[in-house]
């Protein structure tokens, strides 16, 4: 049986990219106060056990020392979050992770998730990650935003 499995990986030290996209964000008006970034991975998986450790076990996929890895129990972003994904066809296994086989799995597709904040610790409206999306996060000639 093939199921849809996603994961995320974040970084456990901190996270220039999100600090620099952060504070782009501010500069450019958008009303934010805290940004999370993360690769999504969502997988075709035809095993039913071990799937979190056979994803851990990739090298050129998690780091152990560097990376916290979590399954998501949705396949699409949360409230204040976008996933971006490149436009095309390509084969995303092939191109990040340099078509090493992973037992169980038979397509994945990356994403670049970023969720946004807000002065009260909540996520952003639609309206303000719109905005963001708009201004700095998405360039619609080779990507797509894909939101809640």
């Amino acid at each position: 049986m093939i199921r849809m499995r996603a994961v995320a990986i974040s970084l456990k030290i901190p996270d220039n990219e999100a600090f620099t996209a952060l504070a782009a964000l501010r500069r450019l008006g958008v009303p934010v106060a805290k940004l999370e970034r993360a690769v999504i991975w969502v997988f075709e998986d035809n095993t039913e056990a071990g799937f979190l450790e056979r994803i851990s076990r990739n090298e050129a996929l998690f780091n152990p020392n560097k990376h916290v890895l979590r399954e998501l129990a949705e396949g699409a972003p949360r409230a204040g979050e976008t996933w971006i994904e490149e436009l095309g066809q390509h084969d995303d296994l092939h191109t990040y992770l340099g078509a090493k086989p992973m037992p169980g799995i038979s397509s994945g597709k990356r994403r670049i998730a970023w969720r946004l904040f807000g002065e009260d610790g909540g996520p952003v409206e639609s309206a303000t990650l719109a905005d963001a999306i708009t201004k700095l996060l998405c360039n619609p000639a080779i990507e797509r935003a894909l939101t809640a």
